[in-house]
């Protein structure tokens, strides 16, 4: 059973599929279940990978790790997602862009979560 939220990925394709309505079957592409993508720290490669979540003067800033990281044709993320738990908001990234996202929102750093998709180590979670 998916969730709201859950985060999916082809394997076989590449395709990635946030759910927005929950049902009772499984996601398929490429005659493949796709698998569930599951935001966790690891213990390499958090100083590029973790969602930095900052107030700004436009809103709230979400930049990746303390290290800035790559975004060559070959490693970039994808994809950054804030929630305030029951709002979602999406910056979708590209290689070339700076790895960071100013989201148009009103509230407190306590009040968001980040997460990132790197397209080589996956989704990671701010803290």
């Amino acid at each position: 059973m998916v969730e709201i939220n859950q985060i999916y990925k082809c394997f076989t394709c590449g395709n990635i599929v946030e759910v927005a309505s929950a049902g009772a079957g499984t996601l398929v592409c490429c005659n493949e279940e796709m698998e569930l993508l599951t935001p966790e720290i690891k213990e390499e490669g958090g100083v590029k990978h973790i969602p930095v979540i900052e107030k700004v003067d436009e809103g709230i800033s979400v930049k990746l790790g303390e290290v800035p990281h790559p975004m060559d044709e070959d490693h970039y993320i994808n994809f950054i997602i804030l929630t305030d738990g029951e709002q979602v908001y999406r910056a979708n990234l590209k290689p070339g862009d700076e790895p960071k996202a100013i989201f148009k929102v009103d509230g407190e750093v306590s009040d968001f979560k980040a997460c990132a998709y790197c397209n080589v180590h996956g989704l990671w979670p701010s803290q």
